[in-house]
């Protein structure tokens, strides 16, 4: 069908005529906190520990929250809107990243492990038409992408081996390709049509699930956010038990398509390639705060992968977060049948967040699991196996002047395999680790876990001190990560002539708001001990002192909302 050039005019011009109605009408300012906000979700955290009203009774279980007023954070909820049109233009935002000389940092959305700079841009449109409501808010990510120095080829076979064990059952390459690296993501973006309490839509948000300020277990802002179907709560709902939060997702995850290591020859070695197919993803996510412990809040999540190719079209193929928690499978022949042999791999989660209202303190936790057990018997004998927990607090202390606060906030999280390992398999090598598995090939979108993004295997430790003043922040933070633990062990035993990789930092915070526009940075100055496990000289005994490095890693995020309230 063709057009005339007066009905290409009359379109432009309608098209014009309704961005002009649009931008003029009046503004709601009804949104989503982008899960794991760097400020506006930590306000919002504070604001409950200071001011706790029942307008602000989220659980933080579940995110991405859904506030009337994210920006300056009124604490009222929306309600359904007077007018059948409301809009709102969101915040511009530009993130800029930059690692001196090794890829450093997680929890930063689409953006990749990188060495140089990377930016990040977003910004975009929400609003609602009575009770369908929509969000476009895409993503782009240019990253320089250099070269570093990765996993060295002059390690033992055996070495090698156990490195790519992790990489082949897995998906957290070294480096994103051979050149710079760009993508353009539709990021926090859905459509959805609520009904009082509930919505139902399609998303490409990421989310958040469990307490943590710093990692989840399962999903959180580390990866680029996937597609998927979501029924869920945006505010929570009162029974006479007390309040629930629920989602229940499914969706669509994919590998990165990048090879593990920089070194080809290795790859050409020692990788198994990818071979195209994308891996459905099926979760459930429930918090609730018990009506007489106010505070109080306990959560459940459990999430399934599978590639498409294993897939089938019953219920438990599209719904498994429903079935039995056991491998074991009985039939009437006597005979059982492995969980496994259907390409399905699952992680779950209990999580509890405990704060003193209007005192300034909060404690939480989570334990996970990332492996069925064969049965229940095995679950209460061997609760250690194929665990991962994160502990964390936060500490709220009140200044001289009523606006300003001291705050202490530290987490630990903890993914290395436990000693269980040295009963349950063969001689020292260990399983998988947390966000791997065989078949599956782990917990991961785009190449990056979908949980914890500090490391396959790894553990850290991070405590920040700072001075808050509203939106502005002062502080510093201190971290130690244990990279790759798992792979440390399986690769080296129990051998004392051997150190794990430590990395020390120190970072300076610092958060500014001008008027609208809002600063928030953080430089950190990162010490490697044995860094990739190397030696002064490489050899091929695997068994020596090890080297350091200094790294730098700075990041600086800039908002600016469009609008006024």
């Amino acid at each position: 069908m063709r057009f005339s050039s007066e009905g290409k005019a009359c379109g432009l011009k309608g098209f014009f005529l309704l961005i002009f109605y649009l931008f003029s009408h009046h503004l709601v300012n009804a949104q989503y906190i982008t899960a794991g906000d760097p400020v506006y979700e930590e306000v919002f955290r504070r604001n409950q520990l200071i001011n706790y009203q029942e307008t602000t009774d989220f659980s933080l279980l579940i995110r991405p929250v859904y506030l009337s007023n994210p920006y300056f954070l009124n604490d009222s909820i929306q309600k359904t809107p007077k007018k059948n049109l409301n809009f709102i233009v969101l915040p511009f935002r530009s993130i800029s990243q930059y690692n001196s000389n090794r890829p450093y940092g997680w929890g930063d959305l689409s953006m990749i492990p990188n060495v140089g700079f990377q930016q990040l841009f977003s910004g975009g449109i929400a609003g609602n038409i009575t009770f369908i409501h929509f969000q476009i808010q895409p993503e782009i990510v240019w990253a320089q992408n250099k070269p570093f120095q990765g996993f060295s080829d002059q390690f033992s076979r055996g070495t090698l081996l156990a490195r790519f064990h992790y990489w082949n059952f897995g998906d957290a390459p070294e480096r994103f390709g051979d050149r710079s690296y760009f993508t353009s993501w539709w990021g926090q973006s859905g459509l959805s049509f609520r009904f009082h309490s509930v919505e139902l839509g399609v998303s490409t948000r990421n989310i958040w699930w469990g307490p943590g300020q710093f990692n989840s277990l399962t999903l959180s802002n580390n990866a680029q956010g996937f597609p998927h179907i979501s029924l869920n709560t945006v505010r929570p709902v009162k029974t006479f038990l007390g309040k629930f939060e629920g989602q229940l997702i499914s969706g669509k995850l994919k590998d990165s398509g990048f090879e593990g290591s920089q070194n080809s020859e290795l790859n050409e070695l020692y990788f198994e390639e990818f071979n195209g197919d994308y891996k459905y993803l099926n979760g459930l996510s429930i918090s609730y705060q018990p009506k007489w412990i106010k505070g109080l809040y306990l959560g459940f999540s459990r999430t399934f992968q599978r590639y498409s190719q294993f897939m089938g079209n019953s219920f438990n193929d599209y719904f498994p977060v429903f079935e039995a928690f056991q491998k074991e499978r009985f039939f009437e022949n006597g005979n059982t049948v492995q969980y496994d042999d259907n390409g399905f791999d699952q992680q779950l989660s209990v999580s509890f967040r405990f704060l003193i209202p209007n005192k300034g303190f909060e404690l939480y936790g989570e334990f996970g699991r990332r492996d069925h057990a064969f049965n229940w018997r095995e679950a209460i004998l061997n609760p250690e196996h194929a665990r991962a927990y994160l502990l964390g607090f936060n500490k709220l202390i009140r200044t001289e002047s009523a606006d300003r606060y001291f705050q202490i906030r530290g987490e630990m999280t903890h993914t290395q395999s436990s000693t269980n390992r040295y009963i349950r398999y063969p001689g020292l090598l260990g399983g998988y680790a947390w966000h791997t598995h065989n078949r599956a090939r782990g917990f991961s979108n785009q190449g990056q876990p979908l949980g914890v993004g500090s490391g396959i295997g790894s553990n850290v430790q991070t405590i920040e001190v700072s001075l808050i003043d509203g939106l502005n922040k002062k502080g510093i933070v201190l971290e130690r990560l244990a990279n790759h633990q798992d792979f440390f062990y399986r690769a080296f035993g129990q051998n004392s002539e051997k150190k794990p990789w430590i990395d020390l930092s120190l970072g300076l915070l610092w958060n500014h708001q001008w008027n609208r526009l809002l600063l928030s940075s953080k430089i950190q100055l990162i010490r490697s001990s044995n860094y990739q496990w190397e030696s002064n000289e490489l050899s091929t005994n695997d068994f020596s002192s090890g080297t350091h490095k200094t790294a730098l890693f700075a990041q600086f995020n800039l908002i600016y909302p469009l609008h006024k309230n």
